[in-house]
């Protein structure tokens, strides 16, 4: 019999639109304070915070399966832009240069946020549902910035690294990484007490707390229904 859930729609709506939004914000390079970074780290971080979320709750399996959708909606997005970019323009649309400008991805960025976001969260939702058993649930800020420190980190530096070298100087690449991997760990920090007030809220209402003691933590393999 498959579990029903009341909030897994929706938790799995908002990582999905914070991807994609985080996405198209990234067009722009901001200051913030003394860090630089693109725009898009401002909410992507709550990627990885609704990704804790899903894995701590329902389990890996069900992480996965989200994950898997992110991934095909940011490609789907990504493919859309692009065609839509290379198609002729209206004779009466002024818009063109400036659509390329901030929507003509190339497929290098494409290719470094896929590659990115795919190990990124993976490598986060292993990471915490590992960190589960061996801690029998306990200590969930451990879990959730552990898990953030390594899944940021794989997401921060293939990102980074793909899309921009040979294109920025060494010395900018450095600070973008450091920039972006520091103020991504430390939304995680800040905002832990939401995710325990979140968490405890989806297990008393889903009446689900799931361990993955017996789950295949291969990404590509397909969940049979729970």
């Amino acid at each position: 019999m498959i579990k029903a859930y009341k909030h897994l729609d929706t938790i799995t709506a908002l990582f999905v639109a914070v991807l994609l939004i985080s996405n198209v914000a990234s067009t722009k390079i901001v200051n913030f304070g003394p860090l630089s970074f693109d725009a898009g780290t401002l909410l992507f971080p709550l990627a990885y915070i609704f990704g804790d979320i899903l894995t701590e709750v329902y389990g890996y399996r069900r992480s996965r399966k989200v994950i898997w959708l992110g991934f095909l909606c940011a490609a789907l997005m990504s493919a859309v832009f692009m065609i839509v970019g290379r198609l002729p323009a209206a004779a009466d649309w002024p818009f063109q240069e400036s659509y390329m400008n901030i929507l003509g991805l190339t497929p290098r960025i494409v290719l470094a946020s896929l590659i990115a976001y795919f190990a990124g969260e993976f490598s986060n939702s292993y990471v915490l549902a590992k960190m589960k058993i061996k801690m029998a649930g306990k200590k969930l800020w451990a879990r959730t910035i552990g898990s953030t420190l390594l899944g940021e980190g794989v997401d921060t530096l293939l990102f980074i690294v793909i899309a921009f070298v040979g294109i920025l100087p060494s010395s900018l690449l450095i600070t973008l990484i450091i920039s972006n991997y520091i103020f991504k760990v430390g939304m995680e920090v800040v905002l832990t007490p939401v995710t325990y007030k979140v968490v405890k809220f989806l297990k008393r209402s889903e009446q689900e707390d799931a361990y993955d003691t017996e789950t295949n933590f291969n990404p590509f393999a397909i969940s049979k229904p729970a």
